[in-house]
């Protein structure tokens, strides 16, 4: 495996060093700046298809790596309060990790992400039966959801920053949904040390969709535990219930008065307990509909200062506590035990094809489907 970096420009030749040019290509012309989009192998998947890895860098230290299996953030580094840089997801160094059994680290999940109940939907008078990959419900788009297929990359240089745009053709019946389906997904790392992911979508048949990102955070970064100590503020008053197998049971409950509520900040493990099994619900997020990303939630990690703002188009996230990580994954800063990263994922509702209370994530032909989310990183003093 070849780990040597190269620079990919407009012509798709290689150069020895990162750099970063106008009108969304690479360009020779600016190789001496700091920020840019560097390529490396990054090894082949069972069938032999090659897999690459991207670097995305702004000039305050922010790094991304983003690798074209399952389109999925490997890394992504920012500065603590001393100014040191440190990684704040969960990842692997090596394709082998994510070629394993492994619970969708980084990846983007899809065509529908989070929970279908016992694998069924029926739309426009038709059902479909989908692979029931998580106990009696089906999860994060099937058996061989997105994060498990080989995106096509081009880098860009865009006003924001250095980005990375990742498109998948999912084809129609793949995985039990109709429809073929065009997905990109646009990765930049901005100067105000943010990472931008911009989805877009088109199909032929009507289709449900719900395509996110399923990054593990520890904004203490690598090895240095549970995150049981973060810092919660979420803006959402309310939540969708689930029953035992963690399917909404069509309620929109008030947060108040229960452990659900991040109204106002709260450690993470303050109320955990309370939870059973810990937090892995979808939260309805206080926003009318809006094209621009808005304020969700903000995490701030005490020993580190670090601060993550996460803001979306989105109508609800799913907070998930790494419940079920049991210390079997050995990834970058050692072995992920139970609650050692966190997810943030924003989204539609938990089984929408089935709960027509919930805002509809049905994609019709001739439509766009398209969300922005900002992953945005500062430091307290």
């Amino acid at each position: 495996m070849n780990r040597c970096t190269l620079t990919i420009t407009m012509l798709g030749l290689c150069l020895s060093q990162a750099v970063q040019g106008r009108g969304g290509t690479m360009s020779e012309k600016n190789a001496s700046s700091p920020a840019g989009v560097t390529r490396a192998e990054f090894g082949k998947t069972a069938e032999g298809t090659p897999v690459e890895l991207y670097t995305l860098s702004n000039a305050g230290g922010m790094t991304a790596k983003i690798m074209t299996y399952g389109a999925t953030v490997t890394q992504l580094i920012v500065r603590d309060r001393a100014g040191k840089t440190g990684d704040v997801i969960l990842g692997f160094d090596n394709l082998a990790g994510y070629l394993a059994n492994e619970p969708y680290l980084g990846a983007i999940v899809g065509r529908y992400g989070n929970r279908i109940a016992k694998g069924k939907f029926t739309l426009k008078g038709a059902t479909y039966t989908l692979a029931t990959n998580d106990g009696p419900n089906h999860l994060h788009g099937g058996l061989k959801g997105f994060d498990k297929k080989v995106w096509k990359a081009e880098p860009m240089s865009t006003p924001d920053g250095p980005a990375l745009k990742l498109t998948y053709v999912s084809k129609d019946g793949e995985e039990g949904y109709p429809g073929n389906l065009t997905s990109t997904v646009v990765y930049t790392v901005t100067g105000k040390n943010e990472l931008k992911i911009e989805y877009t979508a088109k199909t032929d048949k009507a289709t449900p969709i719900n395509i996110t990102n399923h990054a593990y955070f520890n904004l203490a970064g690598p090895g240095s535990g549970d995150v049981l100590g973060h810092e919660v503020t979420m803006a959402a008053d309310r939540y969708t219930p689930v029953d035992a197998t963690l399917i909404p049971t069509g309620e929109i409950a008030s947060v108040k008065g229960t452990a659900m509520d991040f109204t106002k900040p709260a450690t993470i493990g303050s109320r955990i307990a309370q939870v059973k099994g810990g937090y892995d619900h979808n939260y309805v997020l206080n926003m009318e509909v809006s094209k621009a990303p808005v304020f969700a939630v903000r995490v701030r990690e005490p020993k580190s200062g670090r601060v993550m703002e996460v803001l979306t188009t989105e109508p609800g996230v799913q907070f998930y506590t790494g419940n079920f990580l049991d210390g079997s994954l050995k990834g970058i800063g050692g072995a992920y035990k139970k609650h050692y990263g966190f997810c943030l994922e924003t989204q539609h509702f938990p089984d929408s094809p089935n709960q027509p209370r919930f805002p509809s994530s049905i994609l019709e032909p001739g439509k766009t489907f398209h969300s922005v989310t900002v992953y945005r990183f500062s430091v307290e003093k």
